[in-house]
């Protein structure tokens, strides 16, 4: 029997260093017992993140923003304000330690939060991420990027809702230089962070399992 599974939503934008570091922590704690399962709903500072699989020449405006290196699969990425980044320090033992049942799982809740506000996304096994057609065009509009460690899943999932799109100028996103990036607030401007929150939340809860809301977090 799985306890129950707790969340946070943070307020004030969290460092990228900050965060990786406390998952790491949360992460051991969870595999010993000592701590609860984590769902952590947060925004970043501008910064790029290079996964395990990044390629230096994809990097293309060096020095613009932070850049740090990051243990979890994939390669470049944005994040920044307005973008909703959600962390899921989950013990995979909940989907039989079975990697691509966890992502069908959550791919399921993201797709099912998405439509509710009338937005139809869809996975991309060779292009790995949310993909949306918008006005014809392919353009990605979520990414996933996870690392698992002793079958404690880390890093999570990086959704568009309004963030500033040009920083993603700066990169080849996810290594794909024929693709665009678009944003929830393009396609729906009536969606914001807290309504996309609940949505998520909700069909979280009826997918996987019920959670707990902290009311504060210390991950200093």
């Amino acid at each position: 029997m799985h306890k129950e599974i707790e969340y946070i939503i943070s307020k004030s934008p969290v460092e990228y260093e900050i965060a990786a570091d406390f998952m790491e922590k949360r992460a051991s704690l969870i595999k010993n017992g000592a701590a609860s399962e984590l769902i952590w709903f947060l925004e970043h500072p501008h910064v790029y993140t290079a996964g395990s699989s990044a390629e230096d020449n994809e990097l293309l405006n060096e020095g613009q923003v932070p850049v740090y290196k990051t243990p979890r699969g994939g390669r470049y990425t944005y994040h920044g304000p307005g973008q909703r980044i959600i962390y899921l320090m989950l013990d995979l033992d909940r989907f039989e330690r079975d990697i691509r049942l966890f992502i069908k799982n959550l791919e399921e809740v993201l797709i099912k939060s998405f439509i509710s506000f009338d937005i139809d996304v869809y996975p991309h096994r060779e292009r790995i991420g949310l993909w949306v057609k918008n006005r014809g065009h392919e353009e990605k509009i979520g990414a996933i990027g996870l690392k698992i460690k002793k079958w404690i899943s880390l890093h999570g999932v990086a959704i568009n809702i309004d963030p500033d799109l040009s920083y993603f100028n700066g990169i080849i996103p996810c290594g794909l230089p024929d693709y665009g990036v678009t944003s929830v607030r393009k396609i729906n401007d009536l969606v914001t962070m807290d309504k996309f929150d609940r949505e998520f939340i909700k069909n979280f809860q009826s997918k996987v399992g019920d959670l707990k809301q902290l009311e504060y977090l210390d991950y200093t």
